[in-house]
């Protein structure tokens, strides 16, 4: 039983410290009518971005709604967003994978769609939220799973992009013209959904191999893996609507290998070497996510046979970041702190302690951090959020290409 416990509890911490709220100050500048005029030409015939996601993609909406506590609070400042001249509520020390997007496809940054001093949505809007889930709050309280941090689920945020249609557009045909000349992302979203059912069934403290705490680490696998369908469905139908309302080019992200993410291989603190796989991550945290994204592929391919003529990708983000661990070297990273986080206060092997995280009292920063991948155990560095955006879209780990960029 003992390894079956060692497996099911590996599973169980990976799963409890899924990406979580950020939380930070304003952007000091907004897009605007003028700086969106001002614009590169749209590439590919692409002239907005509507997003859905969460801590991933989210650069400021959990700010604007409020309500992060405990080890949340120090995302608030610097370090974060130390790359780009302050903390704006994006979970990294720079930008993200939706921000080089926009910037390789001519747009301006998009506007938290909760941002009130945007003026501006021309462009398209971000509606992601760090923290949120793929099914509403009610859903999962059904089960018994509370969601802690935000209601912003992604049923909330399909709302808000039709509540911005409504106010932007005059007919159901102008809102097909628009998303005919958009991109729209679907995700990365639902690992939030796993985390809070796990955290529900966590077990109790002092007694971590008796049968009790086993007992309770069964049921938590067991009412994660019960959830991956219904997270899947809700993804997919959330596309399904979208592509309904005129979107032809939606994206739809898979999982990240979870079993190669610093805080998930801390806190599992495994030292069997069968364990871990060629890429030295954890076997059975990537096979988690493999499931949920074998599944998602499944649904996408539906949709494909629904909307021929549509453009449905897939962003790989798994295989991306494994490509990425793989060519560390290659692009810049230092091969041998791809598991480190450069933010936090864990020293050794891994520099993570959720006691405290980066910001924290106690955390520092590394010298150089566009030569890790990690930046605080659960995000990445905008370097790795660069490379991550390469791949993806400019070397083929979104299928099929959901713009054609012109080959330099």
């Amino acid at each position: 039983m003992t390894t079956v416990a060692r497996i099911l509890l590996s599973v169980l911490v990976a799963l409890l410290l899924v990406a979580g709220p950020c939380h930070a100050r304003p952007a000091p500048q907004h897009t605007t009518a003028k700086s969106a005029a001002s614009a590169k030409a749209a590439v590919d015939g692409i002239t907005a971005i509507y997003n859905f996601g969460d801590s991933l993609s989210d650069t400021g909406n959990l700010l604007r709604e409020g309500g992060a506590t405990g080890v949340l609070q120090h995302t608030t400042s610097l370090p974060y967003g130390s790359a780009i001249g302050g903390a704006t509520g994006r979970c990294s020390d720079g930008y993200l994978m939706i921000d080089f997007l926009a910037k390789d496809l001519g747009l301006p940054l998009l506007n938290p769609y909760l941002d009130k001093g945007a003026d501006d949505f021309t462009h398209g809007a971000n509606f992601a939220v760090a923290g949120a889930t793929a099914l509403d709050a009610a859903a999962l309280a059904t089960r018994g799973v509370s969601v802690p941090h935000t209601n912003s689920s992604l049923a909330v945020q399909l709302q808000r992009f039709k509540d911005l249609m409504s106010a932007t557009t005059r007919s159901p045909q102008e809102v097909r013209e628009r998303l005919a000349r958009s991109l729209v992302m679907v995700g990365e979203i639902g690992g939030n959904d796993y985390n809070y059912a796990f955290a529900a069934n966590k077990p109790a403290a002092g007694g971590a191999h008796n049968l009790y705490n086993f007992g309770r680490v069964a049921t938590g696998v067991v009412e994660a893996l019960a959830l991956v369908p219904d997270v899947v469905r809700s993804v997919t139908g959330a596309a399904r609507e979208l592509l309904d309302m005129g979107a032809t080019r939606v994206v739809i992200p898979g999982n990240f290998p979870l079993g190669c993410v610093p805080s998930y291989m801390s806190a599992a603190n495994e030292t069997d070497p069968a364990a871990y796989d060629a890429n030295g991550c954890l076997a059975a945290l990537n096979l988690f996510s493999q499931m949920h994204n074998v599944l998602l592929q499944q649904g996408i391919r539906e949709l494909r046979r629904s909307y021929p003529a549509a453009t449905i990708a897939y962003a790989d983000y798994f295989y991306a970041y494994v490509r990425m661990l793989r060519d560390a070297g290659k692009t810049g990273f230092d091969e041998g702190a791809v598991t480190k986080a450069c933010c936090g206060a864990g020293g050794g092997k891994y520099n993570v302690d959720m006691d405290r995280m980066c910001g924290a009292p106690g955390a520092s920063v590394c010298a150089r951090p566009d030569e890790r991948i990690s930046w605080d155990g659960v995000h990445l560095t905008q370097h790795a959020y660069r490379v991550m955006t390469d791949l993806l879209y400019h070397k083929g780990f979104a299928s099929p290409a959901p713009v054609e960029f012109q080959r330099s």
